[in-house]
């Protein structure tokens, strides 16, 4: 019987699959100290294993073959080419880019105390920096519900959710510096209704009131107040929960959440959304930016003149959807 045929060998020079080099074999064995030492989740550790790929294939672009020879400047063309997609990879918003140098990081020092490399090159480089978040201000429409939803039902409680909400937005004021207000931090009987609000530091600023908030904080004050106030034993907090006693910022955070759900507000809407739209809509509507930083109580019109980029990406966008030369 003849004997069994040998089974055919590949040659090498047909062999598709290069020998894992030594840059390889480091990001091998890192990747494994993440997964048994630090016990890092499968998806973090995929995406790791993604990020040093790509870096692994920028530095052999540039002729490393170890993490031995990679010097700072090696890290910072990489962090650049995650901004710009230098490297022929696409473009990563800055938090992905943030995930991926903290990857980079994380193997060279890695590598630095397992004593493979002298110096760890990464030690002064940042990730790229991201853009400042522009706040999102609500449409006047939007703050006409959600004001409208808060005073939904009966009693004390939807009079004082309504004017609560009508000052936020009303004045600009911060949710610490609402609920902090005392009956007689009120100025409403004047020919110009006032508020005096306490800011970081306790510094002291005092913003004018509209008709609106004017009204609701009244009708609060006459029909609603009173009844709360007998369930404490006396105190001198404008906003008051159903004990009696002041109404603390969770609190506060909850009317807005459930007045924005009643509203059937699908955006994410806090404390702030509402101050960003008091600032944004007296940008809008022609206030001088240094007069919105007194109302704001900010010490800097820096601060301030984030939401004149608002408004400006707001006319930006009405004009490209408007100008017929604006069409592409």
């Amino acid at each position: 019987m003849p004997g069994a045929a040998a089974a055919p060998t590949v040659p090498a020079a047909l062999d598709a699959s290069p020998a894992p080099t030594r840059l390889d074999r480091q990001r091998t064995e890192y990747l494994a100290h993440l997964a048994v030492e630090r016990g890092v989740s499968d998806n973090t550790l995929a995406a790791y294993r993604r990020d040093l790929e790509r870096y692994c294939a920028f530095l052999a672009a540039r002729g490393h073959g170890a993490l031995a020879g990679v010097r700072e400047p090696d890290v910072a063309a990489y962090v650049e080419a995650l901004r710009t997609g230098a490297d022929g990879h696409s473009q990563l918003a800055a938090s992905s880019a943030g995930r991926a140098v903290t990857a980079v990081r994380g193997w060279h020092r890695f590598a630095h105390e397992e004593g493979w490399t002298a110096e760890d090159p990464t030690a002064e480089v940042r990730p790229p920096a991201s853009g400042k978040r522009l706040p999102k201000a609500l449409a006047v429409d939007q703050v006409e519900a959600l004001l409208a939803a808060a005073s939904v039902g009966e009693g004390p409680v939807p009079l004082r959710n309504r004017a609560l909400l009508e000052v936020l937005y009303g004045t600009g004021a911060r949710i610490s510096e609402a609920v902090g207000l005392a009956v007689d931090d009120l100025d409403l009987a004047g020919e110009l209704p006032a508020v005096r609000l306490f800011g970081k530091g306790r510094k002291e600023r005092v913003v004018p009131v509209g008709r609106y908030a004017v009204e609701a904080v009244e009708a609060y004050l006459v029909r609603a107040r009173p009844a709360l106030a007998r369930a404490g034993r006396g105190n001198a907090a404008l906003f008051l929960n159903t004990r009696g006693n002041p109404l603390s910022r969770q609190s506060a955070w909850a009317v807005l959440q459930e007045a924005a759900g009643r509203a059937g507000l699908t955006e994410r809407v806090s404390p702030h959304t509402l101050r960003h739209s008091f600032a944004t809509h007296l940008l809008a509507g022609g206030a001088d930016v240094r007069v919105v930083q007194e109302l704001l109580g900010h010490a800097s019109v820096t601060t301030t003149q984030i939401y004149t980029q608002v408004t400006a990406q707001t006319l930006r966008e009405v004009y490209a959807a408007a100008h017929p030369r604006a069409r592409g």
